[in-house]
């Protein structure tokens, strides 16, 4: 049966062989978010790799839907060198267009997810987890001395918005943002959390008004924040802001919570489901994080088990 929705798996570029690619397709994903060099400089080389990245994608029956990229210091912290970095980013966006590769993921942290110690959970399985006050008494008393304002924070993400969100539209690219992680409002390890809250969203969706400013909706990241996660995606989506779906599910809060399998959680996930089909959003969904479960090969088991399950869940409500 064709469905009317898409299912998207992520491979670092370490990790691109015929073995894993056909893994993918074998298990159900239908694109692939593949996270590029982050040290390419030159748009020779940008469009070297993206050709041949798309060839060897499409050969096994996979389109290379997102490149993905972890935002520069530079540019989030307003660092020397930042222009440089910008204008990789737009150079990539600019090869991106040319070769057909419509997404773009990227965040706005200088730190990265922050996880505690895993908890244990169904059949043994390591949930990754986090703890506020666990994270708090492991970090040195300097971290946590603000080191950047947030009013900083936005001007930095202003300047980069205004220089990216008009390549990505000559590129007919679209911008997707993910969530700070964990979605933490506090400033965090001496740094501002700005990409924490839905209003924030909505705030830099404003600040470059364009149908290719949106935002990566982490379906994990958007439940901890502790709001209506359906309204939400009615909310976003009827603004046509939702590029791509972290389709997971968690326990608990911001402060404190284990990242479950799939199936059980906070969220109803058919009722999401069809919140997403309601606002007329047809992917890609993929699954991002999946707990360890005991004995499984590079996460293997852990992965076909959450994209069976978002199969199913497409064909039960997109039909």
């Amino acid at each position: 049966m064709k469905n009317s929705a898409t299912i998207q798996e992520q491979l670092r570029t370490e990790n691109l062989s015929d073995e894993n690619l056909s893994f993918c397709r074998a298990i159900g994903a239908d694109c692939l978010s593949i996270y590029p060099p982050p040290a390419m400089e030159s748009i020779e080389e940008m469009a070297d790799y993206c050709e041949d990245t798309k060839r060897m994608v499409g050969r096994h029956g996979l389109k290379l839907q997102t490149l993905a990229q972890r935002c520069p210091d530079e540019i989030s912290l307003g660092l020397a060198g930042r222009d440089r970095k910008i204008d990789q980013w737009c150079d990539l966006l600019k090869v991106m267009g040319k070769v057909g590769i419509p997404f773009f993921g990227y965040n706005f942290k200088p730190i990265t997810i922050i996880r505690t110690t895993p908890t244990k959970g169904r059949g043994g399985a390591l949930y990754s987890s986090f703890s506020y006050e666990e994270y708090k008494r492991s970090l040195p008393e300097e971290e946590q001395e603000l080191r950047i304002s947030e009013n900083q924070m936005w001007k930095n993400l202003h300047y980069l918005l205004q220089r990216i969100v008009p390549a990505a539209e000559e590129a007919d690219v679209r911008l997707a943002l993910h969530p700070d992680d964990p979605p933490i409002s506090e400033p965090f390890g001496g740094y501002p959390r700005i990409i924490s809250s839905i209003e924030n969203y909505e705030k830099i969706f404003q600040m470059v008004p364009s149908p290719a400013n949106g935002m990566l909706f982490c379906q994990g990241c958007i439940t901890e924040m502790g709001i209506d996660v359906y309204e939400t995606i009615r909310r976003i989506g009827r603004q046509n802001k939702i590029v791509s779906v972290h389709f997971r599910n968690v326990r608990g809060n911001s402060e404190n919570f284990q990242e479950v399998f799939v199936d059980e959680g906070n969220v109803d996930m058919h009722k999401a489901m069809c919140a997403y089909r309601d606002i007329g959003f047809h992917g890609p969904f993929m699954m991002d994080h999946t707990p360890e479960i005991p004995g499984d090969r590079q996460n293997r088991e852990g992965r076909a088990l959450a994209v069976g399950f978002i199969r199913a869940m497409i064909q039960a409500v997109y039909r």
